[in-house]
């Protein structure tokens, strides 16, 4: 069945719900498992996937993005849980949507567009080794002495077998059709098989019952004072930065593969509205799943639709369907996020290793391994950074500073390049001041002034050029660079040559 949206664009009714019910058989186990890693109950962190995933399908920015409780957050949230206990959390979550919504409005989702390309491929493969990672807990069983440990003999190579058989499904099924999601095909045969047949082998409801009612409206039992605020408000933070981070640049990621674009600023509001709903209702909050959306996108899903029948589904399983959910061998749902690990690892990387600059790559290196020993926003962060900081040392070696005496017997100096932090020490050194004419002149035509570092180095020269007795003039400077030197005492004697505007400098230089 197809429809119509007012802009024309067809919506496949069947791709997009079947999708949204393949998305949802996945995301029990993995709301069960981040609510355990979170160290609260499986129903918080059911609920904070059917909440979050819900309000985000209908107000976020990303259709056919999947969002719900994750990994990323739940690691970060389990000292909070750990010291204070859940109500804690509700609150901290409650803060950290008002701070997401905040954001949204002040139009910063943008700035994800400054994140390097290497820092998107180090999160995508550090991203998908995390959960590769996330999913070997499944081949752990509880011993004796209320431990886990791996598992031996028999049960580990029918688990084996059922995860490569999920596999083959949801690998060769596309090639004979695609009316039907394959990971959906995957989950139902080997449910089949393993239920009909009795085999001995691991379900989801060996981890925990998924079973329970509506989300019920729930004030978190803290104490309303300073001191409350003091604790919530930096874990609100990091949760804040964490859940977006992940969420832009897996919209990001989803804009790529449809060639489409989401909007970012949109999806940070929708993501702090749902956040702070759930925070209310007894969920962990949540933000973007690349592993469930990738799902989503390989399953034929690209509109709000799946999103929604993804939450529903959820919702009918912790209400109605729990019993059957629960005889849904974890092999099945392993086999399937480990087709999600192959999907998002971009492979490519290690191809064009060799063709990019050495830097490039160890950036790529470096964000996966930071993602996966710390968390997401520090790997990010780390990547940026580094990426800044490459940038800067390059750009500061590549200004050029060429000088001659023109027919007037005065020194040009003529300036290409970028004045800034990073090259201000090779712009100062590049003047031979003591042999240099009684005037001299430093036209900046092919250069910019880009910071306050530029501009002190600026105001170095003409103090050295002062005591030196000879007379500096600057040509073709931008209106803000020329403001700052002529305000400034030092060097009031110094000419400016007023030339036809450059404007070069941009914002606050000082």
């Amino acid at each position: 069945m197809i429809f119509k949206q007012k802009n024309n664009e067809k919506i496949n009714v069947k791709d997009e719900v079947l999708s949204g019910l393949t998305v949802a058989l996945a995301l029990v186990p993995e709301a069960v498992a981040f609510a355990f890693v979170a160290g609260v109950q499986p129903l918080v962190g059911l609920y904070a996937a059917f909440i979050v995933g819900f309000i985000t399908s209908i107000l976020g920015g990303r259709p056919g993005m999947i969002s719900g409780a994750t990994g990323g957050l739940a690691v970060v949230m389990v000292e909070l849980v750990a010291k204070y206990g859940v109500e804690y959390l509700f609150a901290a979550v409650v803060v950290m949507g008002i701070i997401q919504i905040i954001i949204g409005l002040l139009k910063l989702g943008k700035f994800v567009r400054l994140i390097p390309h290497p820092v998107m491929l180090g999160f995508v493969n550090g991203l998908a080794i995390v959960i590769f990672i996330a999913q070997l807990n499944q081949f752990k069983i509880p011993s004796d002495n209320g431990t886990m440990k791996w598992m031996t003999g028999s049960q580990l190579w029918i688990m084996l077998g059922m995860v490569l058989l999920t596999m083959a499904i949801s690998y060769f099924m596309p090639k004979l059709t695609k009316a039907v999601p394959a990971p959906l095909v995957a989950i139902v045969v080997v449910s089949l098989l393993v239920n009909g047949l009795g085999i001995d082998t691991r379900t989801v409801g060996d981890i925990a019952s998924v079973g329970g009612g509506l989300p019920q409206f729930h004030m978190p039992q803290i104490p309303v004072s300073l001191q409350t605020l003091k604790i919530v408000l930096p874990y609100s933070i990091i949760f804040a930065a964490v859940g977006l981070i992940e969420s832009l640049m897996t919209l990001t990621l989803v804009d790529e593969i449809t060639d489409t674009r989401g909007r970012g600023n949109k999806e940070c509001i929708g993501q702090g509205i749902a956040n702070f709903i759930t925070g209310f209702f007894g969920g962990m909050g949540g933000c973007a799943m690349i592993g469930q959306s990738m799902i989503n996108i390989n399953s034929g899903g690209r509109k709000r639709l799946s999103g929604l029948s993804a939450s529903l589904f959820l919702l009918g399983f912790v209400l109605f369907g729990s019993k059957l959910i629960e005889k849904i061998p974890l092999a099945a749902l392993v086999g399937v996020m480990f087709m999600v690990v192959i999907a998002t690892f971009e492979w490519a990387s290690f191809r064009i290793m060799r063709n990019i600059p050495v830097s490039d790559a160890f950036v790529i290196v470096l964000v996966s391994v930071v993602t996966v020993f710390t968390d997401l926003a520090i790997a990010v962060a780390t990547g940026v950074i580094v990426s800044a900081l490459v940038f800067a040392w390059k750009k500061g070696k590549k200004i050029d500073v060429n000088s001659f005496v023109d027919e007037n017997g005065v020194k040009v100096y003529e300036i290409r390049g970028a004045v800034f932090f990073g090259s201000a020490r090779n712009f100062i050194e590049a003047f031979d001041i003591k042999n240099d004419t009684k005037e001299v002149i430093i036209d900046f035509k092919h250069a910019r002034v880009f910071d306050h570092s530029g501009i002190e180095s600026i105001n170095s020269l003409t103090e050295k050029y002062k005591n030196s007795g000879k007379k500096l003039h600057l040509r073709h400077l931008s209106t803000e660079c020329y403001q700052l030197i002529k305000d400034s005492e030092k060097i009031l004697e110094v000419n400016i040559i007023k030339d036809p505007k450059y404007h070069v400098a941009v914002n606050d230089l000082a």
